[in-house]
C-alpha cells in the first residue's frame, strides 16, 4: 500500500485516479482475504495440539455447562427463476452493490448518523452541506462545491483512529443496519455462498463499513472506498478517490485477476444505472431494486430484474447522508447519490 500511497500525492487524471481506486480496494480486500485465511489456520492448529491436561476439580465444583450454540438466522429462499451458481466452479464469483442492492437506503447515511451522534461533526456541517445538496437538486452541479465538501468529510476524520471509526461501524450495524438489510438479496447471497463461490462487497462506502456488513453477512469480504492512513490515524485523503461508478469495475477486475477468477462466470448485482461498468463485466448481470435508468438498459440487454421493494420506490439518499460519510468521502458519495436518484 505504501507506493499507492505515495501515488495520491501527485496529481491524477481521472482515469488513473479511477483505476488506483480499484486498486487500492482489491488491494485491500486481498489483504484482508489473507489475513482471515491466517486466522483460521491458527485456529485450526490451536484445535489439532493436544491440550494440557486439566487439574483435577474440587468435589465442590460443578462442571462449567457448555453454552448451547446459537440457532443461524433463517435465511429466505431465493426467488424463483434465478440463476444458479454452479457448485464448486471456483473460478466464479458474486459481486453485490449494497445501497439499495443489499440493504434498504444507503450505509452512508447510517453511519453519518452514527457519526453525527458521536459528535464527529457539528449541526453547522451539516447545515453546510445540506445547502450544498439544495445546489444538486437545483440541477446546479458545481465542481467546486462536490471537491469542497468532499474535502471537507475527509476532513472531519483526519487525525481520527481507525479503531474508533471501526468500532462506530460495529455499533452502527448492531443497532440499525442489521434489519435494513433486503431478505431477496440476503437469500441471492446464500445461493452463492452455498455453490461454494466467493461472494464479495461493492460498495462506495467506506471500506471500514464495507468489511463489517460483509462480516455479518458472511461474505467472503469487500471491496469498499480506501482511506489513506498512517498508523492506524487518517490522513484525511483517499487512495485514488470514491470506489464509484467505473472504478467499482476496475476492483473487480483487479481483484479477479488476484484470485484468477473467470468473470464471464461470474454474477453482479446492483440497482443503479452507475453500476454498468460492472453490470457488462460479468457473465450474469442482475438488477436489483433498479432506479429507472437501469431498468430500461436491463430491458434492452435482457437482464434480469428482481425486485424486493413493496410498491415503492426506495428512500432518497438525503444529506445528512452527505455530512453522514463525513468518515471518509462522503460529501462526492452524497451528491453522487443525489445526481443518480433526480435522473431517476
Amino acid at each position: 500500500m505504501a507506493a499507492l500511497r505515495r501515488l495520491t500525492q501527485a496529481r491524477r487524471s481521472p482515469t488513473e485516479r479511477t483505476a488506483l481506486a480499484g486498486e487500492a480496494a482489491a488491494e485491500a480486500a486481498e489483504a484482508d482475504l489473507q489475513q482471515a485465511e491466517l486466522e483460521r489456520a491458527e485456529v485450526t492448529h490451536a484445535e489439532q495440539t493436544p491440550a494440557e491436561p486439566a487439574p483435577a476439580e474440587s468435589p465442590r465444583t460443578e462442571p462449567a455447562r457448555a453454552e448451547a450454540p446459537k440457532k443461524p438466522g433463517r435465511v429466505p429462499k431465493a426467488p424463483a427463476g434465478d440463476h444458479t451458481p454452479t457448485p464448486g466452479d471456483h473460478q466464479a464469483a458474486a459481486f453485490f452493490d449494497c445501497d439499495n442492492t443489499i440493504l434498504r437506503g444507503a450505509a452512508i447515511f447510517y453511519l453519518g448518523v452514527g457519526l453525527y451522534r458521536r459528535k464527529f461533526f457539528t449541526r453547522r456541517d451539516v447545515a453546510r452541506f445540506a445547502w450544498q445538496q439544495a445546489w444538486f437538486r437545483l440541477g446546479a452541479e458545481d465542481p467546486a462545491h462536490i471537491a469542497d465538501a468532499k474535502d471537507k468529510a475527509l476532513s472531519l476524520v483526519a487525525g481520527k483512529r481507525t479503531a474508533e471509526v471501526e468500532q462506530i461501524c460495529e455499533e452502527v450495524f448492531e443497532q440499525v443496519i442489521a434489519e435494513k438489510i433486503w431478505p431477496g438479496t440476503r437469500a441471492l447471497v446464500q445461493l452463492h455462498l452455498d455453490a461454494g463461490q466467493q461472494v464479495w462487497l461493492v460498495t462506495a462506502a467506506p471500506l471500514e463499513a464495507a468489511r463489517i456488513i460483509a462480516r455479518r453477512l458472511g461474505m467472503t469480504g469487500a471491496l469498499g472506498t480506501v482511506a489513506e492512513a498512517v498508523d492506524g490515524v487518517y490522513t484525511g485523503r483517499l487512495v485514488g478517490g470514491l470506489l464509484h461508478g467505473d472504478a467499482k469495475a476496475a476492483a473487480v477486475r483487479a481483484l479477479a485477476r488476484r484470485e484468477q477468477l473467470e468473470l464471464s462466470h461470474c454474477a453482479a448485482f446492483s440497482d443503479s444505472a452507475n453500476d454498468i461498468p460492472m453490470l457488462a463485466l460479468v457473465g450474469h448481470p442482475y438488477v436489483v431494486n433498479p432506479d429507472a435508468a437501469l431498468r430500461r438498459h436491463a430491458r434492452r440487454m435482457g437482464w434480469r430484474v428482481r425486485d424486493f421493494r413493496t410498491g415503492r420506490r426506495a428512500a432518497k439518499v438525503g444529506l445528512p447522508a452527505a455530512a453522514g460519510l463525513g468518515v471518509l468521502a462522503g460529501g462526492t458519495a452524497a451528491a453522487i447519490a443525489v445526481r443518480r436518484r433526480r435522473r431517476a
